[in-house]
């Protein structure tokens, strides 16, 4: 699309409502659904460097196919392409709207073009933090625990598995839903869970620091199973239907075996994880039991919302403090300086 200006999805969010533009980016998501009148329209995420952009494409909005000279109309209910759009480069003119008091954008038009030219791995978002800083934050995180959860930790982390964990995403909305998304997440969970193990054992409560640790670095392996990378994010058929936490349980449970971990270590470990969501409401089996795991489950959550947080304020107009409503978090931020 080298004959329009087109915008990275950080500049769309700041327009104000009734602009145009062009974007163009990798499609993430596409799902297909039909209005009251029974015609069909999409709804569509699109991601570029700056991040993801979700939006309408309704049933008179105009396909193209611009790999050929001139660009030729599709029609997208007869198209191959139109419902397994996720993973290939797209341009799009937009404009955004008003919708129950927030902003929405739909999508007039849809432009196919060069997938050769326009490669889809450029538009994908990677986390802003380099990997080369996060890996040494993370093996130094495992060097200050003692063996064996120091020695099970290095038997995790290494090889195949962890060259797909550092670049793996965390989901594929919400937070963290990028390369290297996960390893940034984990990251920031094991930080705030060290600082409040430190706190509460200064208030007199009996916390091992190791299983802190070893369970927060361990609490989405998971989302290696629930996640790919094509190259956008998306959930596999076992993510969709089994979920990331008994994933994860049973990947750990066969390298406690593998490893011949201690039963009372492994038993802690495994706690965690299927408890790090802390009710069975948002889909742990069980709830935290002993501080180690309420720990674990406080910090996972605290890295979301601030997540959330930044990603809110990031988009705030200047010389206004409040964000628009956030569905993730289920609330507006408030960035008061």
């Amino acid at each position: 699309m080298a004959e329009v200006e087109y915008l990275k999805t950080g500049a769309v969010r700041k327009l104000p409502r009734e602009s145009k533009f062009y974007c163009l980016g990798v499609v993430n998501k596409i799902i297909s659904k039909r209005d009251r009148n029974g015609k069909t329209y999409w709804e569509l995420s699109i991601m570029d460097e700056e991040g993801a952009l979700e939006g309408k494409i309704w049933g008179n909005a105009q396909w193209w196919d611009r790999r050929v000279e001139p660009q030729q109309s599709i029609d997208p209910l007869t198209w191959e392409l139109t419902t397994d759009l996720a993973g290939h480069s797209i341009g799009l003119l937009g404009q955004v709207v008003e919708f129950r008091g927030q902003s929405q954008y739909n999508f007039n038009a849809v432009f196919y073009v060069d997938q050769e030219r326009y490669k889809p791995h450029s538009f994908v978002q990677r986390s802003p933090f380099e990997e080369e800083d996060m890996e040494k934050d993370f093996r130094g995180m495992i060097e200050t625990c003692t063996s064996p959860i120091k020695d099970f930790l290095n038997f995790v982390f290494k090889g195949e598995f962890w060259e797909c964990f550092k670049v793996w995403p965390a989901a594929v909305s919400h937070h963290h839903a990028y390369v290297s998304g996960l390893l940034e997440h984990t990251l920031g969970v094991a930080r705030l869970a060290c600082s409040m193990a430190e706190a509460s054992s200064h208030s007199g409560y009996e916390v091992n620091r190791d299983i802190v640790i070893g369970g927060a670095l361990l609490h989405d392996i998971g989302k290696l199973d629930s996640y790919k990378l094509s190259p956008a994010p998306e959930m596999t058929v076992e993510g969709t239907v089994i979920d990331h936490i008994v994933l994860g349980y049973n990947r750990l449970a066969r390298l406690f075996e593998e490893y011949n971990l201690d039963q009372r270590y492994a038993s802690a470990l495994g706690h965690i994880v299927v408890s790090h969501h802390g009710s069975k409401e948002f889909g742990s089996p069980v709830v935290p039991a002993p501080p180690e795991a309420m720990i674990v489950s406080a910090a996972d959550e605290l890295d979301f919302k601030l997540y959330c947080w930044r990603d809110a304020v990031d988009q705030i107009d200047d010389g206004k403090e409040i964000s628009e409503w956030s569905y993730s978090a289920q609330r507006r931020f408030w960035k008061w300086e």
